[in-house]
């Protein structure tokens, strides 16, 4: 157990030492701005790849290729240790109103942390003490049930709710980033314990309604709103490109500074073919409403448009996600249509993308959003929706807002469980109830809301849907090989060509099954890695393996189901 142990029995001796730093505010203050580094950075938010964005590349997750690993594997417990190690010493502060402020940033982070935890391993020790070398019980501890983890993450962040600072700040937690955090918590947790009975798991019932009340406390009395000027073609693009986050909406923030000379590399990512070049998946943009709220999926011919056709009067998010006709960069005026060489797919990222000032290597520097006030509306609704006891007037505080902001008419309970979408229905076969119907709509809104903010992956897991991983990734439909004109403006843009390439003039030129591969030969709908195999097994991979290294250190760490290490 020696990596565990040299993580969590041993304190910065370096740096600072117990018996002279925790004996003010500012000390308690400096140490716990230490647990901020947790935090997902830039790209830990927008370099999401999983089925809704795809890139030339697949993840191993998805390939069914992983493996138990040696070591590492997401089994560190480092930052536990400077948190457990923090509570343990900030009794030595007589400030008693500073501790418990501090004491509640602490517990936060251990929440948090041991969220992480629970969503890859599932059953993992709980430590609420730094652990000496000397203590072979610890160090020889056993995995506790998640159940009795997740209810000591909810003491932690119940401390946390009740000692926070109710002042809103986008760069320290406070009152209501524990409160999202616990909305977000119990309504991952509960609806993972509904759809995934293979652990038989109890109380999901009762984490749906834990979530619920943190959203309705946050929703009543924080005074977050949806960020809106009116502009609905505008206003969702703008709250992602802002450089400040804009506090009205955004919780809590990862923040980054030109001044500071602190980046990230959003705009290379989206506009080069370094990183894989990303783009929407074809389902997903399916997914997307008219602007009218009728479903572009029951449209005759839908899956045969050409793009032009297919991005006309929609949900006015997928023109601020993805370039559509007529689209300009921020600050600029000229027309732009989709770069096939940044985009595996066609529909090219523009969410998250600033200004042309900020497209060089590493120059980034907009906020990257870690918890918004958008989340826990979805949350919130969609909690409700799985609980049974969603009403109409829960919709039109919830999910209505957030179709409001870009325009869209809100979403009739009624109506929507009558006629359940065959389409999403198909997507998540798992839905059921009477609910069903109001369900894929809270799903297909939750996709398109937070698309590209690392989302994804969580809800597919805690929906035990990993089947919409392994059916083949689409992108744009072309009827044949020839030129294309994307945007109408009566220019062609793309030129699809067999075998010998032909003077089309200035356009971009895509050679059939070297640039591009067409799911008929030369028709169809783009096919992405076709060539790659996926696989998924659902006996074993909801959750991650524990590592070799540290089930030979501590013989008292069982093996999750259906992985095979060789030592039992």
């Amino acid at each position: 157990f020696t990596a565990c142990g040299d993580q969590l029995d041993q304190f910065p001796k370096d740096s600072i030492s117990p018996e002279t730093f925790f004996n003010t505010e500012n000390d308690l203050r400096l140490y716990t701005n230490s647990f901020y580094g947790a935090l997902p950075s830039g790209e830990g938010v927008y370099n999401e790849s999983v089925d809704n964005i795809i890139k030339n590349s697949l993840p191993d997750e998805i390939q069914g290729i992983r493996t138990v690993p040696t070591s590492g594997g997401g089994w560190d417990w480092g930052n536990l240790r400077n948190i457990n190690f923090y509570l343990e010493n900030s009794v030595k502060c007589s400030d008693e109103k500073a501790r418990a402020r501090y004491d509640g940033v602490a517990r936060f982070f251990r929440a948090y942390f041991y969220f992480n935890m629970v969503k890859r391993f599932g059953d993992v020790p709980w430590y609420d003490k730094v652990i000496l070398e000397d203590d072979k019980e610890a160090l020889q501890k056993a995995r506790d049930p998640r159940t009795l983890v997740v209810e000591n993450m909810l003491k932690d962040l119940d401390y946390a709710i009740e000692n926070l600072p109710a002042t809103r700040t986008v760069d320290q937690v406070s009152k209501w980033t524990a409160l999202a955090l616990k909305s977000r918590i119990c309504f991952y947790e509960g609806t993972f314990r509904k759809y995934h009975t293979e652990f038989n798991l109890s109380g999901w019932e009762s984490l749906l309604d834990q979530s619920i009340a943190a959203s309705e406390q946050l929703i009543a009395n924080s005074g977050y709103t949806l960020y809106s000027t009116g502009n609905a073609s505008k206003d969702y693009l703008n709250l992602f490109a802002s450089i400040s986050p804009i506090a009205t909406e955004v919780i809590l923030a990862r923040q980054f500074s030109d001044a500071l000379q602190i980046y990230h590399n959003v705009n290379y990512y989206t506009m080069t073919a370094s990183y894989g070049r990303p783009g929407l998946e074809k389902r997903l943009v399916n997914s997307y409403l008219m602007a009218d709220g009728s479903r572009f999926t029951d449209r005759p011919g839908y899956d045969k448009m050409l793009f032009i056709d297919e991005v006309k009067n929609r949900d006015a998010r997928l023109a601020q996600t993805i370039r559509t006709p007529g689209y300009t960069r921020i600050g600029e005026s000229t027309t732009l249509v989709p770069e096939f060489g940044s985009t595996v797919s066609g529909y090219q990222l523009i969410k998250f993308v600033a200004g042309t000032q900020y497209d060089t290597y590493e120059k980034a520097c907009n906020s990257m959003p870690i918890f918004r006030y958008a989340e826990i509306l979805l949350n919130y609704a969609e909690a409700k929706a799985e609980r049974g006891t969603l009403t109409q007037a829960d919709l039109d505080k919830s999910i209505t807002l957030v179709r409001t902001r870009v325009g869209m008419p809100k979403l009739e309970l009624a109506k929507a469980n009558a006629d359940p979408d065959p389409y999403l229905a198909n997507l998540y076969p798992a839905v059921s109830g009477s609910n069903k119907g109001v369900i894929l709509e809270i799903r297909r809104e939750r996709g398109v809301e937070l698309v590209m903010e690392n989302f994804r992956w969580d809800d597919v897991m805690r929906w035990k849907a990993a089947s919409v991983f392994t059916e083949q990734f689409k992108g744009m439909y072309f009827p044949s090989v020839g030129t294309y004109d994307l945007d109408g403006d009566g220019k062609m843009d793309i030129c699809i060509y067999k075998d010998t390439k032909p003077d089309a003039g200035n356009v971009q030129y895509l050679k059939l099954k070297s640039d591009i591969t067409l799911e008929n030969g030369e028709s169809g709908n783009i096919v992405v890695n076709p060539q790659i195999k996926k696989k998924w097994d659902d006996t074993k991979d909801y959750l991650y393996p524990i590592p070799i290294q540290e089930r030979l250190l501590n013989l008292n760490l069982t093996q999750n189901p259906g992985w095979k290490d060789g030592i039992d």
